[in-house]
């Protein structure tokens, strides 16, 4: 998170030894990226791309229903908890596809929920390959309960300011999405208007000091191939880069599709560690997933990770067949 306070003085504790203070240095380190990343963390993006690229409205040959909940880091108080929604479809007539999505995101003393419609618009560039336009527009709201956290410095008044603050702004995603039934590749931004939350001045002994929390860009790229091997197994490697700022966080994925039914896939996470995921294809409408995933080494403090995923789509009468494995 992009927020700036006046920094607190703890006082030092002798009878802490080195053991605790390393393993907090460490876990300091994996959550770098994680305090600059004001978007959520999925590891199921794979199975709805919706939710970091509006561009990917409306490229299934359906209307795509999803419902994610994740619970991040079970062993850490105050870890992320995610809820997901979301409805994207085409309009083949007009080369259109619409989207709505709606979210909350709780960590710590910050709880956010926003919600957006989207709209993209689909080229055929070749025989093989069509590009798709996105955008989304939502509102987004900020709530800041600072009253539920424990304080170490009684002189430091700046969490009145910060309880039970809240503030709803305009928010704005855009992306692009080249795709063939074989391979993909798209780029997405969120948050391109960087709306201002919080930009307020505190008293404190001797003057002031100010908080100040904007919303950040966050870039995302990601490239696929799926590889056909025979009727009962086909194979997808996958790659996506995230980026707050100059952070930048890598994804890297190994998935087979089973008989057309199951999917099973591996991850590594760049800085972090690792993760499983699986999904079923229950029909040709119904799709249940789930992924866990841990930190690497002493980051296994933090506690695993759970996320489920559900899929429905709908599609016309006229196409009874199960959705191209390319969108996964």
């Amino acid at each position: 998170m992009n927020l700036l306070i006046k920094k607190k003085r703890l006082k030092k504790d002798t009878a802490v030894s080195w053991a605790p203070r390393v393993l907090l240095l460490i876990l300091s380190f994996t959550l770098q990226f994680a305090i600059a990343q004001q978007d959520p963390q999925y590891n199921m993006y794979l199975f709805n791309q919706y939710v970091i690229n509006p561009a990917y409205g409306g490229t299934r040959d359906a209307m795509a229903i999803a419902a994610s909940l994740r619970n991040q880091w079970v062993s850490f108080p105050g870890a992320p908890k995610t809820a997901y929604v979301s409805m994207h479809a085409p309009i083949k007539k007009y080369r259109l596809g619409y989207g709505a999505s709606v979210l909350n995101d709780r960590i710590g003393a910050r709880n956010t929920t926003a919600g957006y419609l989207g709209l993209s618009y689909i080229l055929k560039i070749s025989p093989r390959w069509k590009l798709s336009f996105g955008t989304r527009v939502g509102a987004i709201n900020y709530q800041f309960n600072l009253d539920k956290t424990e304080y170490k410095d009684i002189n430091d008044n700046s969490f009145l300011l910060l309880n039970n603050y809240q503030k709803t702004v305009l928010d704005i995603d855009a992306g692009i999405y080249v795709y063939t039934r074989s391979f993909y590749f798209g780029a997405s931004v969120t948050h391109l208007n960087q709306a201002r939350i919080i930009n307020s001045t505190y008293a404190i002994a001797g003057g002031t000091s100010s908080i100040v929390y904007n919303l950040k860009m966050h870039g995302f790229f990601i490239i696929g191939k799926s590889f056909f091997i025979n009727d009962n197994f086909l194979l997808n490697v996958n790659y996506l880069q995230q980026s707050v700022g100059d952070r930048l966080k890598g994804d890297l994925s190994v998935n087979t599709l089973i008989k057309k039914r199951v999917w099973l896939g591996i991850f590594v996470r760049g800085g972090y560690g690792g993760g499983l995921l699986t999904q079923l294809i229950v029909n040709k409408n119904l799709r249940i997933g789930y992924s866990y995933d841990v930190g690497g080494g002493i980051r296994k403090a933090l506690g695993g990770t759970h996320e489920i995923m559900i899929g429905w789509d709908i599609r016309s009468p006229q196409n009874t067949t199960v959705i191209n494995p390319r969108f996964l």
